[in-house]
């Protein structure tokens, strides 16, 4: 056992980029290794703005990247690679595997440094998407894919016995708009970056105005000008339905969201950020599909409520919601309002 303990890796760097779901999908592993290899150094790769989601991780180092910062193609990546050579890593775990990450994984192999890089499951995807009537099943989650990085890197993680992030402490600010909590606070982040992921503002009113009905607090999330403004729609009925997008800083956010008894959230970021916290999450899906591997970590598969596959057989179309065929704009209207109303009811009266 000593002798395999030497083997394992005493200062991992892990990066990953891009959207904020995918960042918050890496803290299941990343808390993982941080309770399985209590020794273990962990320094994480990813955008400035994005700190705040490993912010409650113990000893665990942060290294914000702006690419304005380095350009200049290859040559502003080595710069890159030599600024994290200077933390003195001797594993390097790409849970990105796109060009920029790729390059840098090169230049840490050059250097000796044992590397190892997510596999996206390229094939399985375009199987799962092919346009035509189809039988699905699931294909490997992120999670697992996660886990597989650190296998290849000495560093086996048991998934099943991960204690999530505890739950924070509201601001000043947050409990002055949100009130004192007499009843479940139920979150709604109703939008996504493609309009296929997106339930259409008129269902999702009857969905809010029927947890209002019960008493239920309804939140609700978003961010940007637009998104705000239709935010402020669907609070306009009630005082007990809030729109707090606009109104907190990102940590407070996450300490709201921490919070929460429930979130309803699209395929997207926020379903993502609740789990991290242990927070059930009701995910709701359009042309994209719970099977692609994106269910938010640790909830259950029938906490997705996805279109009349009838109607749409070809579902899923899209891996990320970005392909979109003619016919399929609108597929979300297939879930009813009560279906959803239904599901929250049925996970709230297990808590």
């Amino acid at each position: 056992m000593q002798e395999n303990e030497k083997k394992h890796p005493k200062h991992l760097l892990i990066i990953r980029l891009s959207a904020l779901g995918d960042v918050a999908m890496t803290v299941p592993i990343i808390l993982a290794l941080r309770q399985q290899y209590p020794t273990l150094k962990i320094t994480v790769v990813s955008k400035a703005f994005q700190s705040s989601i490993f912010k409650d991780i113990p000893e665990v180092n942060f290294f914000p990247v702006d690419f304005d910062e380095y350009k200049n193609g290859v040559f502003g990546l080595n710069e890159l690679y030599k600024d994290l050579s200077k933390f003195g890593i001797d594993a390097y775990a790409d849970l990105h595997n796109v060009l920029r990450t790729k390059v840098i994984n090169l230049f840490f192999k050059l250097d000796t440094i044992n590397t190892a890089a997510i596999s996206k499951g390229r094939s399985e995807r375009k199987e799962l998407t092919a346009l035509k009537e189809k039988q699905i099943s699931p294909i490997k989650s992120i999670f697992e894919r996660h886990a597989d990085v650190c296998k290849k890197l000495n560093l086996p993680i048991d998934l099943s016995t991960i204690n999530m992030l505890d739950k924070q402490a509201l601001s000043k600010k947050t409990k002055q708009l949100t009130g004192e909590k007499k009843s479940y606070w139920i979150g709604v982040a109703p939008f996504a970056a493609y309009r296929t992921k997106v339930y259409d503002l008129e269902s999702m009113k009857q969905v809010i105005k029927s947890l209002v009905k019960a008493d239920r607090k309804v939140l609700l999330f978003g961010g940007g000008k637009t998104e705000i403004d239709k935010l402020e729609i669907l609070a306009a009925d009630s005082d007990n339905s809030i729109n707090m997008a606009g109104k907190l800083s990102f940590d407070e956010e996450l300490a709201l969201i921490s919070n929460l008894d429930l979130m309803l959230s699209m395929d997207s970021g926020n379903g993502h950020l609740a789990s991290m916290y242990g927070v059930p999450v009701i995910t709701m899906w359009g042309n994209t599909h719970p099977y692609a591997g994106f269910v938010p970590f640790r909830q259950p598969l029938e906490n997705s409520l996805i279109p009349d596959l009838t109607k749409f057989p070809f579902i899923p179309t899209s891996v990320y919601g970005n392909k979109v065929i003619p016919g399929y704009e609108d597929c979300m209207k297939t879930i009813p309002p009560a279906s959803v109303i239904s599901k929250i009811n049925s996970v709230l009266s297990n808590l």
